[in-house]
C-alpha cells in the first residue's frame, strides 16, 4: 500500500489507515477475538497506521492493540493515541501533571516505553491557544514519553490554531465528502507547515457505505442511536452533523455516483485521500472483511475531474448548508 510521511513525525504511514474506536465501545459489542482478528486483517492488507484514543472502552482499545502487538512483535506499525477526554473538559486540567500520568497510563495499556504519537483529544477550544499545553507536549517528547505530538480537533478554527504552532506533528479533522470545509483552508495550511493530517470518520459513520434507509435501527449502545442530537459529545463526530434523513438520500445519490468495480464506502475513501494534504485516512472495521474491503480502496484508480465535480455538486446542493459554517 502507498505510503506518506506523517507531517512532523517523520515516520512513514499507510494512506489508509484503521480508526479502533469500534474494538472499544459505542459502535456495538466487539468482542476480543474478534477485535484482534481485525487487527490481524489490518496488517495483512499493509495498514501500517492504527488511532485508538485512552476513553475508548476506557482503554480496551489499547490494552487489545498493546496485546495484538506482543503477539506481533516483528509487526512495523505506527499507534497514534489521544488523552483528555476522560476528565471533565476543564482547560486548567490540561497540565504537564496531568499529561504525565494520562500518557503513563496508555504507555501502560499499549505496553510501550515510548508512545509514537499523542493527539489531544479535542479539547476546549481555549485550550489550542494555551503556551503551556504545548510546553508541556514539548517536555513529554523531551522526557522520552512520547514521540511525537498532535492534535484531534472539531472545527477548522481549532485545526489551524494549532498548525501554527511549531511543535505540531499532526491534525486529526473529520474530512468526508459530506463534510468538505477542510479542503478549503485547513488542508493548505498543514501543506505549507509540513503538518501532516488524519482524516478520521471518513465514511460519515457508515452513511457513505449506502447501505442505511430511513428505518434502520442501531443498537443502544451505538452512538448513531445516543448521540443524534449531540446528546453525549459533539454532534458532528455522529453522521458528521448531518441530519440522518438527509443523510441517507444523499448517500443513495453519492452511492449511484461510484465508478464500476467500486463500492460507495471505497469511493469515499479514494475521494478522501485524493485530496491534497491529507496523509492517512483512518476508517474504523467491525470485521476483517470490512478492514480489507477499506484497505483495497487505496489501489482504485483516481476519481476524474467529472466524478470528482459530480461529488462536490452533491454536496453543495444537499449537505452544505447543514455543516459548512459548524464545524
Amino acid at each position: 500500500m502507498e505510503e506518506r510521511i506523517l507531517g512532523r513525525t517523520g515516520r512513514a504511514v499507510s494512506v489508509i489507515g484503521l480508526g479502533t474506536w469500534q474494538l472499544g465501545a459505542d459502535w456495538g459489542e466487539v468482542d476480543d477475538g474478534d477485535a484482534l482478528a481485525v487487527l490481524d486483517a489490518a496488517a495483512e492488507a499493509g495498514i501500517t497506521f492504527l488511532d485508538t484514543a485512552d476513553v475508548y472502552g476506557d482503554g480496551r482499545s489499547e490494552r487489545l492493540i498493546g496485546q495484538w502487538r506482543k503477539d506481533n512483535p516483528g509487526a512495523e506499525v505506527t499507534v497514534a493515541t489521544k488523552m483528555g477526554r476522560r476528565v471533565v473538559q476543564d482547560p486548567a486540567l490540561y497540565t504537564l501533571e496531568n499529561f504525565r500520568a494520562w500518557t503513563d497510563r496508555s504507555r501502560d495499556n499499549l505496553g510501550v516505553d515510548k508512545l509514537d504519537l499523542v493527539q489531544l483529544h479535542c479539547p476546549p477550544t481555549a485550550v489550542f491557544s494555551l503556551d503551556a499545553v504545548y510546553d508541556g507536549l514539548d517536555t513529554l517528547v523531551a522526557e522520552q514519553r512520547i514521540a511525537a505530538y498532535g492534535v484531534s480537533v472539531e472545527t477548522s478554527g481549532q485545526a489551524l490554531t494549532a498548525i501554527a504552532r511549531p511543535g505540531t506533528a499532526s491534525v486529526q479533522i473529520i474530512l468526508n465528502a459530506f463534510r468538505r470545509k477542510p479542503v478549503e483552508h485547513v488542508l493548505p495550511a498543514a501543506q505549507a507547515a509540513g503538518v501532516g493530517i488524519i482524516a478520521r470518520v471518513p465514511l460519515a459513520s457508515g452513511l457513505l457505505s449506502g447501505r442505511y434507509t430511513h428505518d434502520t435501527a442501531f443498537a443502544a449502545s451505538d452512538h448513531r442511536s445516543y448521540n443524534r442530537h449531540g446528546e453525549a459529545f459533539d454532534v458532528g463526530e455522529t453522521f458528521s452533523g448531518v441530519d440522518f434523513d438527509t443523510g441517507v438520500d444523499a448517500a443513495r445519490e453519492f452511492a449511484a455516483l461510484a465508478p464500476a468495480g467500486a463500492t460507495p464506502a471505497q469511493t469515499a475513501l479514494r475521494w478522501v485521500i485524493q485530496q491534497p494534504g491529507v496523509t492517512t485516512v483512518i476508517p474504523g472495521a467491525r470485521n476483517p472483511e470490512q478492514v480489507r474491503q477499506n484497505a483495497s480502496a487505496a489501489s482504485l484508480p483516481p476519481l476524474t475531474d467529472a466524478e470528482l465535480a459530480a461529488i462536490e455538486d452533491l454536496y453543495d446542493r444537499r449537505i452544505r448548508a447543514q455543516v459548512q459554517d459548524r464545524w
